[in-house]
């Protein structure tokens, strides 16, 4: 058993030396040392030995599996960093290569658009004001004078989450809650911006979200003519210095008197075109002077104090700046839409 023991310990350091692969070793480790090895199966026959002999074979056999195992191991780490290294050289990255140059984004076109409108009216001493997109029936109707059961709500349909709570429909309650934050004390000369909500059936011109500018200017002794002179830079800045405006008469809840502002078409210069639908003018926004009723909401006497309000949705403004015709485009985050107004 002595020399039988001998023999598998050389036969298996042997094999050892020459496996070429992790696979291959474990094999080798369970041929020799496993449940049914070579081995094992020496050691069963221990029990046919006698008492003398049985601690010496037993030591010798100690020996021969300590020095399998520790072949195996060195065995195991020499081709553990063998597949570590053909790895790396198979993987390595040429660092010298020129790197893949990264395509530089730019803001939204309907962020520039806002951010354009945002500062012409600073230049003209308007500041701009936020307000919550979840708001309150009460600001975004009654406190505009469209009480409950008006009928000009329907045409503001939109997201209720409560009785009470809704989706804004218009940036209007920025205005009312700042108003109302001034207690009726002070001039209110501002605008603001954001996302408003409606239900509304998606199609080339109209969309469920929309984002609006609302201008508001309420002090002593402010007349029509004011807002008309506001409106005319609005539209030369945003449009050209040789574009028209008309006012047309129209009624809104928070105005009176109301009025729509037109601009000339850019197009055909006033002459008529299918863009202008042969009129020479294309509505741009709705404006007035605002209701006594609601200055008088928000804590102003309208005896003392007049304002102007208006309203334009970014959205139309840049369609008919560049030339768009659906305002979905807007929406779809389309990169070859986008791209094309980086440098706008």
């Amino acid at each position: 058993m002595r020399d039988e023991l001998k023999a598998i310990e050389q036969d298996a350091l042997a094999n050892v030396e020459t496996v070429k692969d992790i696979k291959e070793l474990q094999a080798i480790k369970v041929s020799y040392l496993g449940k049914k090895g070579s081995l094992t199966g020496v050691l069963r026959g221990m029990g046919k030995l006698s008492p003398e002999e049985r601690p010496v074979i037993g030591e010798i056999a100690n020996q021969v599996r300590e020095a399998i195992t520790k072949a195996i191991d060195e065995k195991s780490v020499v081709l553990e960093n063998a597949a570590l290294e053909e790895k790396l050289k198979s993987e390595a990255i040429d660092v010298t290569l020129p790197g893949r140059p990264v395509k530089a984004g730019g803001p939204h076109l309907l962020t520039k658009v806002i951010e354009e409108i945002e500062d012409l009216f600073i230049g003209m001493g308007y500041e701009v004001r936020e307000g919550p997109e979840v708001e309150t029936d009460y600001f975004n109707f009654e406190a505009l004078n469209l009480p409950k059961d008006h009928p000009a709500r329907d045409m503001q349909d939109s997201f209720y989450i409560t009785n009470e709570l809704l989706l804004r429909t218009h940036t209007s309650p920025v205005q009312a809650r700042t108003m109302r934050n001034y207690k009726g004390e002070k001039a209110v000369k501002m605008i603001c911006p954001g996302k408003v909500y409606r239900r509304d059936t998606d199609d080339a011109t109209h969309s469920h979200q929309f984002t609006q500018i609302e201008g508001l200017y309420v002090d002593k002794d402010v007349k029509m003519s004011d807002l008309k002179g506001v409106l005319d830079v609005f539209a030369k800045k945003m449009f050209g210095e040789d574009r028209s405006i008309r006012l047309r008469p129209s009624f809104f809840p928070f105005t009176e008197p109301s009025v729509e502002m037109d601009i000339s078409c850019k197009v055909c210069d006033g002459e008529g075109c299918s863009v202008c639908k042969g009129t020479g003018w294309i509505e741009i926004l709705g404006a007035g002077m605002v209701h006594p009723n609601v200055l008088e909401l928000a804590g102003y006497d309208p005896k003392v104090y007049s304002g102007f309000a208006f309203g334009m949705g970014p959205e139309r403004i840049a369609m008919l700046k560049y030339g768009i015709n659906d305002i979905r485009q807007f929406y779809l985050n389309d990169s070859r839409f986008l791209k094309q107004f980086h440098q706008a």
